[in-house]
This record gives C-alpha cells, structure tokens and sequence, in this order.
C-alpha cells in the first residue's frame, strides 16, 4: 500500500514545490506533478498515470480539491476511478478521505464550492475587463507571438512549420497570423 502524492498548478509562474513538500512531509513515497489547468481532464497526463498505476489499498493525496480538479463531475469521476481500484483519495486541506463513511458528501460539497469559486473568479476578471474598456485603460491581453516576426520570416520564404520551430509556437499559430 503507497501514498501517491499529485500536485498541479495552471501555468508556469506558479511553483508547486509548496506543495511537493507538503505531500513528502505527509509520507508520500511518489510524488507526480504537472503544470496544467484543472479546469477539465485534457493534457493531465502525471493525474492519468497515477490512476493507472494505482493497485488495492493505495491512497492518492492532493493538498488542495482544486489541485484534483475545478470540474465538479471530473473530480467526481476522479474520486469513482480511484474507488474502482479499491484505492482511497485523501486530501489535506482540508483533511478529508475517502476512507470514512463522511468522505463522499464531504467531497462532493467541497467540490462545487470550488466550482462555484471558480465561476465568480471568471465573473470577477471579466468585470474588471468590461470596466476596464469603458474607461478606455484596456489594451487586451499580452502578445504572446511577434506577428511582424512570423509575417517577415514567411516573406522570406519560410513556411509556417519553419516559423514555428523557429520561435518555439505552434504551426497552428503562426497560420492564425498570416490568416489574419
């Protein structure tokens, strides 16, 4: 029987060693992380192989609900995969597991008021942007690709997979940009 820790974290300015430490100092033998949103399932790879891996009396542990998902039904569905491998989930703030007979409700409600949070996070940023442009303050959201680079580069001849190993995007992207 293991305790398999997870963390996660949306981007890249977060630090997950926070966590990572909480969950050795908890006895964690393996602990798998990852950088991607838990708005939905898609691209959680380390989350996926954990489950896989998990046998008979294993126990997953996040530190947060959020780090295991923003998504009510994902993390309901989570917490049904584990239970499928007659493992356990644990998380540990607050301390609640899946082990006692108050772990499921308890779950399920810490759940939608993650949820819940997450949509007035989402209301929240979109008022202050609305707010923003009345006041004429908003300019939108950071380049995060230099179009007149990707336009000259495809004047010179390069094509759009050239451009995009070139500058570290996608060839999806650099299309986008000599689309528009």
């Amino acid at each position: 029987m293991a305790r398999i820790g997870y963390a996660r974290d949306s981007n890249s300015d977060q630090n997950l060693q926070t966590q990572i430490d909480k969950l050795k100092a908890e006895g964690c033998e393996v602990v798998r992380s990852e950088k991607v949103s838990g708005a939905s399932r898609d691209g959680r790879n380390e989350l996926a192989t954990i489950i896989e891996f998990l046998r008979s009396g294993d126990e997953l542990v996040v530190t947060r609900l959020d780090r295991l998902g923003r998504n009510t039904r994902d993390v309901l569905n989570i917490v049904h995969e584990v239970e499928q491998k007659r493992a356990f989930l644990t998380i540990l703030d607050p301390l609640v597991s899946t082990r006692g007979e108050m772990g499921h409700p308890v779950l399920t409600v810490l759940d939608m008021v993650a949820q819940m949070e997450r949509r007035f996070i989402k209301e929240r940023q979109r008022d202050g942007i609305e707010k923003a442009k009345a006041e004429g303050v908003y300019k939108g959201g950071k380049r995060r690709l230099d179009h007149a680079k990707v336009k000259a580069m495809h004047s010179e001849g390069h094509g759009p997979a050239a451009i995009a190993k070139a500058l570290g995007c996608s060839r999806m992207q650099v299309c986008r940009v000599l689309q528009a």
